[in-house]
């Protein structure tokens, strides 16, 4: 979905009163959100940021900030933010503990690149660095032990 689409569709929901609590359920939030023909590449990032206390806490600056992430992911990233009640399917849920199955290379490609059929649209270049994506990663990644 591109960017003034989700515009137009969370003021359309807006405007005739329909609810920003009862979301669309999360498809398949394990399924491959790379493309087959990209996901070796992808698996091959290695995110340049450790995970520490102070990249996680720059990794949440820019989710709930700069980046504006939680519009739709929600400020603790459970896919509950209130531009994200008009999508179907629903923002990821970064608590999800099967995320760890995922790699890095995996979250940035699709900071990168978006995730053709969803609400989440490209933030390179532009929105936010690499480093910054990378710091992104790390923060989303603090969360899937979180409850």
């Amino acid at each position: 979905m591109k960017f003034g689409k989700l515009i137009l569709t969370f003021v359309a929901a807006s405007v005739f009163g329909m609810s920003v609590v009862g979301m669309a359920a999360e498809k398949d939030p394990l399924a491959p959100r790379v493309p087959a023909d990209d996901m070796e590449e992808a698996k091959e990032w290695v995110n340049p940021v450790k995970s520490t206390p102070a990249n996680i806490a720059k990794g949440k600056e820019l989710f709930t900030g700069k980046a504006t992430c939680f519009t739709c992911h929600g400020n603790e990233g459970r896919g509950d933010g209130v531009a994200g009640a008009a999508l179907d399917p629903a923002p990821r849920n970064f608590h999800n503990p099967g995320l760890k199955k995922k790699s890095d290379g995996e979250f940035n490609y699709v900071i990168h690149n978006g995730i053709e059929g969803t609400g989440m649209i490209s933030y390179a270049p532009g929105i936010i660095t690499s480093e910054e994506a990378a710091l992104i990663i790390v923060y989303e990644r603090s969360l899937h032990d979180v409850k």
